[in-house]
């Protein structure tokens, strides 16, 4: 069993709580965390009611939580900007790291997040949790296993909504210093997906727009990249989509297959055609139980496994399914992108970026 403790208690945060009830049988929770201390009372009483009575910890500094505790793992859900610092602040205290998504917002941040880890010979994972997502992994293993042939392009779509009312409750969301827009927020899951299947990018070229919300950074996003195989993929992602989410779609077409995942939150197969059908074992518009219908909420299902993948990798000290070096590809896309739009020309990976490089862009 591995205690662990959860800094930063806003929006994602009951992903985390939910992760820690349903792996129980291998982590429990010692501590939560969040400035503002009414935010950690809740948490806390969430947890209690699905584990009962429970010795959890309430903390507005995590500093002091660090050294009251001494946690196996903490869990980083603040604002994305915060990310690196807590994180080698907790890694230099001796704790394993699981961090939301993005891991930084800086290539420089990643890389040193990265290092930290390795320093103290502690595992870091980066929350992508989609990657887990049933119809997900089997793509996966179709991939792996050769039946798309030869890759040619793929997309992914991110058709979502985000109000005024999303940004105005949490002010830092929007922000170049804190979080960047929705590239940044909400497609980053959606790009991973994208690099995870088609491999190493190696040309970004992008426009990007503030259409409709009253923030610093981006709420539209489009690009075109380039893989080392050869493969080009396209992204789209909105937060204006009227009146609320549609999808997030992840598209692959190779010489031998093609395959869509669909949803809310790439949960759907919506396409699954392969030359040697037969080998893939599946039929098209197949459905996975219990993933038929679209979850709750665009979070998804995964933070529970790639929890336990986390804990799994400590015990057999293997890196996690998505480690900080793995966590740190979608985001060198995303910057490209906004360095591609800040040049007007395409950009080469690898690249050295910062959100704080797009300060007062849509001015």
């Amino acid at each position: 069993m591995y205690s662990v403790a959860l800094i930063g208690c806003g929006r994602i945060s009951f992903k985390h709580i939910e992760a820690f009830v349903k792996n129980a049988d291998i982590m429990w929770l010692v501590a939560v965390c969040d400035p503002a201390i009414e935010r950690a009372e809740e948490k806390a009483r969430e947890y209690r009611v699905h584990v009962g009575d429970s010795a959890v910890k309430i903390y507005a500094d995590y500093q002091k939580m660090l050294a009251d505790c001494s946690p196996d793992i903490v869990t980083i859900a603040t604002e994305s900007g915060k990310h690196k610092i807590i994180a080698i602040d907790c890694l230099n205290a001796g704790c394993h790291i699981i961090c939301e998504k993005p891991i930084a917002l800086s290539t420089a941040d990643a890389d040193a997040m990265n290092i930290a880890a390795q320093k103290n010979g502690k595992k870091l994972a980066i929350c992508f949790q989609n990657r887990f997502n049933p119809p997900v992994e089997k793509l996966r293993q179709v991939l792996e296993a050769g039946h798309f042939g030869r890759l040619l392009h793929g997309s992914i779509q991110i058709r979502w909504n985000r109000s005024e009312s999303y940004y105005k409750e949490a002010p830092w969301r929007g922000t170049w210093g804190m979080d960047g827009g929705t590239l940044m927020n909400q497609c980053i899951h959606g790009i991973d997906l994208l690099q995870w299947v088609f491999g190493d990018a190696v040309r970004v070229q992008a426009q990007i727009r503030r259409f409709l919300r009253d923030i610093q950074a981006e709420d539209f996003g489009a690009a075109l990249i380039e893989f080392k195989n050869g493969a080009v993929g396209i992204i789209e992602g909105s937060a204006d989509v009227y009146p609320a989410n549609i999808n997030e779609t992840l598209s692959v077409f190779g010489e031998r297959g093609s395959a869509v995942i669909g949803g809310l939150a790439v949960n759907k197969i919506e396409i699954w055609r392969f030359a040697d059908a037969e080998k893939t074992g599946d039929t098209e518009k197949e459905v996975l139980d219990p993933y038929e219908k679209d979850p709750p909420t665009v979070y998804g299902f995964g933070h529970v496994s790639l929890f336990r993948d986390f804990i799994a990798a400590i015990t057999e000290n293997r890196p996690p399914r998505i480690s900080g070096v793995e966590g740190g590809k979608a985001l060198e896309i995303v910057l490209a992108i906004y360095k591609s739009q800040k040049t007007g020309l395409p950009v080469d990976l690898p690249c050295d970026f910062s959100t704080l490089e797009m300060e007062g862009y849509f001015r």
